[in-house]
Order: structure tokens, then sequence, then C-alpha cells
């Protein structure tokens, strides 16, 4: 957060938290204990102005189930069991291998019990 002021070319104020999972984890396992890649991140418009310390990164395209979180991050447990626990088994989809975010826009708020964020999960068709 420090160095959000040096990124010259950002889109819009959003920020994404992304998470990278290993490539071999069965995403049927996941808990909020699992071990995962964690960046923080920015939308921009290049890459060709990358501030010293700081890396360009591509969210790998494909199809996302989003889901809103309200309230305080201790509260994303019950919102991670019914994303998981309850819809993703009872849908025609499943995880797919590839980059889990959240969306920390406008309705953000850290540590608020008003705030909002979005939860991307990468999703395909069941096998």
């Amino acid at each position: 957060m420090m160095q959000r002021k040096e990124i010259q070319n950002c889109c819009s104020s959003d920020l994404y938290s992304i998470q990278i999972y290993d490539p071999k984890f069965n995403h049927k396992d996941l808990t909020l204990h699992t071990v995962f890649d964690k960046l923080a991140a920015a939308e921009v418009t290049d890459i060709f102005h990358i501030p010293e310390g700081m890396e360009a990164y591509t969210v790998r395209g494909g199809l996302y189930a989003v889901y809103i979180h309200k309230g305080l991050p201790s509260a994303f447990e019950k919102t991670f069991h019914y994303i998981f626990q309850e819809w993703m088994p009872a849908s025609e989809y499943e995880v797919d291998s590839r980059e889990h975010f959240e969306l920390l826009g406008e309705k953000y708020k850290n540590n608020h019990p008003d705030s909002e964020e979005e939860i991307w999960i990468p999703i395909r068709q069941k096998h």
C-alpha cells in the first residue's frame, strides 16, 4: 500500500487480492487454513511502467462465480462455507484451477461491519 501511488496507469481505485493455489491442489480440500500465494494488485492500462519492487501479473480468463461478502473479514468463514459447502456441490460447476480473487472496490471498508467485497471463484462445468 505504501507504493500504491507509484502506479501511474491504474484503471480505477479498485484493489485486488489474488490467491494462487498449487496446480496439483484438489479444491475439494479447500479450507480457511489452505496454504496459497497471495498477491496485492491493481488493474492497469499497460505494463510498460512498473514501479521498482513490483511486477506484472495477468489473471487468466475464464468463467467465474461472483459472490458479495458483506461485513467484517472475521465473518468470511460463513461466506466461504456457503460457497464451497452449499452452492458449489449443488451447482453444475466445480472449481477450476485458476486464480481466485477478491475485488476491493468502492464499498470496501477495511475492518468495518458495512464493508462489501466481490469474491471471484474460477469455475468450469462438472465433468
